[in-house]
Formats: structure tokens, C-alpha cells, sequence
């Protein structure tokens, strides 16, 4: 049985560089509910960083384009945030996944989905070429310990 959402929130943006902090910070601050420690926060905003940064990118490289992103507080502490695009997508997602794989140039990496999964508990990506791409992670946030 799926868990049940309890809280989400959704929003849209354009596929400009100064939308990525945006993003970021926005799924920081609905996360803070779930009083994460300062690493898992940082962990999450990394990876979010990391799939917006992918659709400015990746999905609309010589144009602007449509941006989502839903964050979604589940039963039992997860948080589940997908970022999805309509840009031109992912001809191979498997090949995609691989560390050090990139078509973004020199400039890159070819970490982002590498690093995303190091810091979420799960990654799904799927995507169809010329009709866009969307990635979604979640995370359980350890309940912390009061009274000590």
C-alpha cells in the first residue's frame, strides 16, 4: 500500500538559471516540517539543485521552458519531490545514470543523477524524447529524539 500524502505543494517556473535557488530553497523550507537535521536538509537541497540545474540544462538547452516541481510530505516521515520538464528528454536514461556521463559539454560533470541518488533513498527517472523528462526522489526524515 502507498503511503498516504499528508501535505504538498506545487509550482512552476521557467527554465532560467536563477529559478535553481528559487527551487531549492522553496523544497527546503517545505521540508523544514519534518525538522530534518542540517545535514539531510542540505542533502535535499543538493539534490533538488541537481535535478532543476539537469532540466535548465539538459532539457531546454538553446531555449525557456516549463519547469515543476512538487514536493510531498507521505506517511512515515518521506518527503517525495519530483521535478518534471517537457524539453527534449533523455535518449538513454540507463546511460544517462552513469557517473561522469554528461551532454552538457566540458563544463559539466555528468554527476547530477549520480549525486541525487547518493543523497535521496530512492531516484526514478523517466523520460520520452521530444516530450520531457521527470525525476522523482524521496527521502524518509529520522525523527529526532526529544527529552535528552
Amino acid at each position: 500500500m502507498k503511503p498516504k500524502t499528508t501535505n504538498y505543494i506545487v509550482f512552476e517556473c521557467l527554465s532560467r538559471s536563477a529559478n535553481e535557488a528559487f527551487a531549492r530553497g522553496a523544497v527546503a523550507c517545505f521540508a523544514a516540517q519534518l525538522d530534518p537535521t542540517l545535514e539531510e536538509l542540505g542533502d535535499i537541497k543538493t539534490a533538488v539543485s541537481e535535478a532543476v540545474t539537469n532540466a535548465i540544462v539538459h532539457a531546454y538547452p538553446d531555449t525557456l521552458g516549463r519547469i515543476v516541481v512538487r514536493a510531498r510530505v507521505l506517511e512515515e516521515d518521506i518527503l517525495e519531490i519530483s521535478v518534471r520538464d517537457w524539453g527534449r528528454g533523455i535518449p538513454d536514461v540507463k546511460q544517462a545514470r552513469q557517473p561522469l556521463f554528461t551532454t552538457g559539454g566540458e563544463e559539466r560533470s555528468g554527476m547530477g543523477f549520480t549525486i541525487m541518488e547518493s543523497f535521496m533513498d530512492s531516484l526514478t527517472v523517466r523520460s520520452v524524447q521530444g516530450k520531457g523528462t521527470r525525476v522523482t526522489m524521496s527521502r524518509r526524515i529520522k525523527p529526532r529524539r526529544t527529552g535528552q
